[in-house]
C-alpha cells in the first residue's frame, strides 16, 4: 500500500530509513575498530552520519548528540561559503575543524564524502572525531589561558583532504606536524577516511537497489516524518511561557559567574527559545558558536519529549532559536571555544529548567552538566611526548519515576569510561581510587545519582596537567523540594602529604613523580521532599553505601530511623 502523501510504500520507507541508520552504524564500528587514540577507541568521542544530496542530516549512529545535531550545520556552511556542491567530485573528502566554519572546536575534525551513482550525487556521508591533540599552547589543546582561537591549535578551513580518490599528502603531513601525538592523529584520520568509504558504498548500494530518485524521495519523507513526530510531541505538552537562569562558575580567567538565560514560548506544535540576557562572550575558552548552542537545544528538547522520534534535520524545523550575537551562546570570531562543553551542558540545564515549569513531572532535577576533561602531558626518555586525555562524568538528577543514575554519561556527550587497566598499561600513571562518592547525590523523595572519584599517581619524573571542569561553585539544583547535588573538586596530594587545591579550569600545572591527582565529580540534584522518601529506599541506600548513617538521619528524618533499624 502506498502512502498518499509521500507516494512511497510505508514498509519500503521504513526499510530504507533503517538501512540508512545501519550505514551510519557501520561507519561508527569502522572508526571504533580502526582508530588509534584512547579518546576515540575507548571513550568513543566520535560520531557518524548520512546526509541527503543537499546536506540535510538523514540518519546517524548512536553516538554523540552534541556532534550529530551540528554536523548538518557545518556541512551547509561548507557548501554555502567554501566549496559549492557542484564542485564536489566522486572520491573527494572534505575536511575542517574550524568552529567559525560551522565546526565544534578545533579538536573535533570533521570529514565529508559525496556519494555518486552513475554520475549523479545521491547523498553525503560524514564523520567527526575528537582528536587527542591538535596543537596549541596546552597538551590536549584545552588552554585555560586562551583569549583567541589561534592559541587553541591548528585551524583547518574546509578543504580537500582527498581529491578524486587521491590523498593530499601535503595537507595530511601539515596536520601531523602541528600535533603532539602524530601517530595517533594519523591513525584516527585514516579511520575517518576508511569509515567514509564504508558509508559511501552502503548508500550507493541503496541508490542502485531502489533508484536514485526513489532514494531521494524516501530521504525527503524521512525528514517530513521526523518533523511530524516532533510536532506531535510538542503538541502534547501544555502551552505556556517559562524562563530560567543558570549560572556557570567562571571562564578560567575571571571569578565572575557567567549567566545563561532562556525564555521558552511553547504554542501548539512549535516552540521558540530566546537566550536574550545571557552574558556577553568572555575572554576565556568556554564560548559557544551558534551551531553549538542550537545543537544543545535540540538535544534537550528531544530528551525531554522522549519517544522514538528519529533524530535528523526534520526534528529541528518546529524549533526557533534566537541568540544575542556576541554572547557566550553566539560568540564571534576570534573568541576561544575549546571548552565549549562548559556552556553546552548548562544550556541543556537551562532548557530543562524552563521546561520543568511547563511539564513538571516530565523533567528531572539537574545532572552534573559538564564534561570533566583533563589532559596529562609527559615526556619519555627519547623526548617523545605522551598525552593522557580523559573525560569523566557525574550523577544524574532524581526524577518522578525514581532515583538518578550514578556516574552515568549524559546523553549530550554520551561518552564511556577509559578502563584504568588500559590507561595504566599505556601511560605513566597508577590509579589509587575509582568509585562512587557517598552522600554526593542530592536528597529527595527520589535521590540524585552519585558522582565519582578518580584518583591517580604520576609515575614519570614530571608532567603537566590541564583540566576543564565545572560545578566548583554552583551545584546541580534539585526540583520540587529536592536538595542540590554535591560540588566538584580537584586536588594534588604531594609525596610529603601536603595538598594543593586546584581551580576548575587550569593549564600547565607542573607535577612531579609521586604526586596524586584526585578528581571528584558532582552528584545529581534530588527530586521531591526528602521526608517523603520511602524508608525501604533509605535502607537500601545505607546497605549499598550510597548514603552515610549520619546523612540518612539528618536528611531523611523519621524515614531514616526506620531505614537504620531495617
Amino acid at each position: 500500500m502506498t502512502d498518499l502523501q509521500t507516494g512511497i510504500d510505508p514498509i519500503r520507507l521504513e526499510v530504507i530509513r533503517n538501512a540508512l541508520v545501519a550505514a551510519s552504524e557501520e561507519m561508527s564500528i569502522t572508526i571504533w575498530r580502526t582508530s588509534r587514540s584512547t579518546v576515540v577507541r575507548e571513550i568513543l568521542d566520535f560520531s557518524t552520519a548520512v546526509f541527503d544530496a543537499a546536506g540535510n542530516n538523514i540518519a546517524q549512529s548512536a553516538r554523540i548528540p552534541v556532534h550529530l545535531n551540528s554536523m548538518s550545520d557545518c556541512l551547509r556552511t561548507i557548501l554555502d561559503r567554501f566549496i559549492p556542491l557542484q564542485e564536489w567530485n566522486d572520491g573527494d573528502v572534505i575536511v575542517t575543524n574550524d568552529p567559525y566554519s560551522g565546526g565544534q572546536h578545533l579538536s573535533d575534525i570533521q570529514t565529508f564524502r559525496p556519494v555518486f551513482v552513475d554520475g549523479k550525487r545521491v547523498g553525503i556521508v560524514g564523520t567527526l572525531c575528537h582528536h587527542v591533540d591538535v596543537g596549541g599552547a596546552a597538551a590536549g589543546s584545552y588552554y585555560a589561558a586562551a583569549t583567541e582561537v589561534f592559541q587553541e591549535g591548528i585551524r583547518i578551513p574546509p578543504l580537500r583532504l582527498v581529491d578524486r580518490g587521491v590523498l593530499n599528502r601535503g595537507v595530511f603531513e601539515m596536520l601531523l606536524h602541528n600535533v603532539r601525538q602524530p601517530d595517533e592523529t594519523r591513525g584516527d584520520l585514516n579511520a575517518q577516511i576508511a569509515a567514509l568509504g564504508i558509508g559511501e558504498r552502503a548508500v550507493a548500494r541503496m541508490a542502485r537497489k531502489y533508484g536514485a530518485d526513489s532514494l531521494a524521495a524516501a530521504m525527503a519523507a524521512i525528514l517530513d516524518g521526523s518533523e511530524a513526530m516532533m510536532r506531535a510531541g510538542l503538541a502534547a505538552l501544555p502551552d505556556g511561557e517559562a524562563s530560567f537562569v543558570e549560572l556557570v562558575d567562571d571562564d578560567g580567567q575571571s571569578d565572575e559567574p557567567i549567566r545563561l538565560a532562556v525564555r521558552i514560548v511553547k504554542t501548539g506544535d512549535g516552540i521558540a527559545l530566546d537566550f536574550a540576557g545571557s552574558s556577553p562572550q568572555v575572554s576565556g575558552p568556554i564560548n559557544n558558536t551558534r551551531a553549538m548552542t542550537c545543537s544543545a537545544v535540540y538535544y534537550a528538547l528531544l530528551a525531554a519529549l522522549g519517544g522514538d522520534i528519529p533524530a535528523n534535520s526534520g526534528c529541528y524545523r518546529p524549533v526557533s532559536v534566537t541568540l544575542p550575537e556576541g554572547s557566550v551562546v553566539d560568540a564571534v570570531f576570534p573568541a576561544p571555544v575549546a571548552g565549549r562543553m562548559v556552556i553546552n551542558h548548562r544550556i541543556a540545564i537551562a532548557v530543562f529548567g524552563a521546561l520543568a515549569q511547563i511539564a513538571p513531572q516530565r523533567i528531572p532535577a539537574a545532572y552534573y552538566a559538564i564534561s570533566y576533561v583533563y589532559a596529562l602531558q609527559t615526556v619519555g626518555r627519547q623526548g617523545k611526548r605522551q598525552v593522557y586525555f580523559d573525560i569523566e562524568v557525574g550523577g544524574w538528577g532524581g526524577h518522578a519515576g525514581g532515583d538518578g543514575a550514578s556516574a552515568l554519561s549524559c546523553g549530550l556527550h554520551n561518552n564511556t569510561n577509559a578502563p584504568i587497566e588500559m590507561v595504566e598499561a599505556k601511560y605513566p600513571v597508577t590509579f589509587t581510587r575509582y568509585g562512587l562518592i557517598p552522600d554526593s547525590g542530592g536528597a529527595g523523595e527520589f535521590r540524585g545519582g552519585l558522582g565519582l572519584v578518580r584518583e591517580w599517581r604520576l609515575e614519570a619524573d614530571a608532567g603537566k596537567l590541564g583540566a576543564h571542569f565545572e560545578r566548583f561553585r554552583f551545584p546541580p539544583h534539585g526540583v520540587q523540594g529536592g536538595q542540590p547535588g554535591s560540588l566538584s573538586s580537584m586536588t594534588i596530594t604531594h609525596p610529603d602529604g601536603s595538598r594543593t587545591p586546584l581551580r576548575s579550569k587550569i593549564s600547565g600545572i607542573p607535577l612531579k613523580c609521586g604526586d596524586v591527582v584526585t578528581i571528584e565529580t558532582s552528584g545529581g540534584g534530588g527530586f521531591g521532599d526528602p521526608l517523603k522518601r520511602d524508608p525501604q529506599r533509605v535502607a537500601k541506600d545505607l546497605a549499598d553505601g550510597m548514603v552515610s548513617p549520619e546523612k540518612a538521619v539528618s536528611l531523611y528524618g523519621a524515614s531514616a530511623q526506620t531505614g537504620v533499624a531495617a
